[in-house]
């Protein structure tokens, strides 16, 4: 008798990122059971996850769970999980937009909808945040197209193009636009006091401006030293526990280490990227650097920079006030590995905020199909067989 079991699965680079998509069917029903196996899968609490299909980067080891959903107005649920690496633990408090670049093909090639050329619009449910997304999915018979010419920053190559259009993506986890009530407002930490801004569109984020982090806000991820790090680590536990993720800033990091985001913002400027090119002040609106769970993020979170192009256009958040401003929907956001464009339209009174467009276009492709094989007892709860 073999002591494994084996789960279909498939690894898909969606955005920057890459991660694990599984069947909601083909996994334990139990929450408990389900992480097990998952964990398993990834490696364990291994930091190198040898032993497992993570990559020992927050960005490679991260997983979606899939199904065709009851409901109406909707095609897909998508669930994302942030797996660890060397903690043991699923972080299933945010969405991850690069991640869910792939679960619109992922569902055209596994024949969950009905496909239309040529393009097939899924209408995908993020269970994370209870937001729906509408991906428009290039197809060619019958399958979802990976070749194409369309490139993003910190992806070599080129790929087909896949538009993300957020649906009513205000209070995506939080239910308002600025969970505390106010645009911009002083953290209190042990390492001082910083105005921040809380914003959640797609995602919540904690914005800071880089000089008053003592940086220049050009930074790659190997510039941070460890005090800089736990310094925003502070300020992010601190906007997670003023917004009710958790009753004690001490214990966001263990509990919530992947939402809210954190975000460094800072105006435009020349600066060069990880693979040594120069990216030209005037191609940009903005200069931004993100954390990804506890690390500084090698490229962008789709969902932050949601967030962050639209807390650009809010006038009083600190975005607005080290932003270039114009009228058309583009936005261009700089980061660690070039840039990254996003279609934001929005009406602003000051009192009220009105969005009519959230959008960004991302490439995928799916890397491989098959089975991840994983110990028979991790599917026994107790004495008793979950399935």
């Amino acid at each position: 008798m073999r002591d494994y079991e084996k789960i279909r699965s498939a690894i898909i680079r969606g955005g920057t990122s890459k991660g694990v998509f599984i069947l909601k069917n083909d996994l334990p029903a139990d929450p408990e059971s389900r992480d097990k196996v998952i964990l398993s899968i990834y490696g364990g609490t291994d930091e190198r996850q040898i032993d497992g299909l993570g990559g020992a980067d927050s960005l490679t080891s991260k997983l979606a769970i899939i199904n065709v959903s009851p409901r109406p107005d909707v095609d897909i649920e998508f669930t994302f999980g942030q797996v660890g690496i060397g903690t043991g633990t699923i972080d299933y408090n945010s969405n991850c937009g690069n991640i869910l670049s792939g679960v619109g093909p992922f569902a055209v090639d596994e024949g969950l909808v009905a496909v239309q050329k040529p393009y097939t619009k899924v209408r995908i449910l993020n269970t994370n945040t209870n937001t729906i997304i509408e991906a428009a999915v290039p197809v060619s018979s019958g399958k979802a197209v990976t070749k194409g010419n369309y490139t993003i920053d910190g992806v070599p190559g080129k790929g087909a193009k896949i538009v993300l259009n957020f649906l009513h993506a205000d209070g995506s986890k939080t239910g308002k636009l600025f969970p505390t009530g106010n645009r911009k407002e002083v953290l209190h930490t042990k390492a001082g006091n910083f105005d921040v801004s809380i914003v959640d569109v797609a995602a919540p984020a904690v914005f800071v401006q880089a000089e008053q982090l003592g940086l220049n806000g050009t930074e790659m991820h190997t510039d941070l030293t460890a005090e800089q790090l736990h310094i925003l680590e502070m300020i992010r536990s601190s906007a997670a526990n003023k917004i009710g993720f958790v009753t004690r800033k001490e214990e966001a990091t263990k509990v919530t280490p992947s939402s809210p985001k954190i975000v460094i913002v800072s105006p435009s400027q020349t600066y060069t990227n990880i693979s040594g090119e120069t990216i030209e002040q005037q191609t940009i609106h903005l200069t931004a650097r993100a954390m990804s769970m506890q690390k500084m993020h090698k490229t962008f979170p789709v969902t932050g920079g949601i967030c962050t192009a639209t807390a650009a256009k809010l006038k009083g958040t600190v975005v607005y006030e080290c932003s270039i401003h114009h009228h058309n929907d583009e936005f261009i956001i700089g980061h660690p590995s070039g840039s990254m464009e996003f279609s934001i339209r929005c009406k602003d009174n000051g009192q009220q905020v009105e969005l009519d467009k959230t959008a960004v276009a991302r490439t995928s492709r799916r890397l491989m199909e098959g089975y991840a094989y994983v110990p028979k007892e991790l599917f026994w709860n107790e004495a008793e067989s979950i399935y």
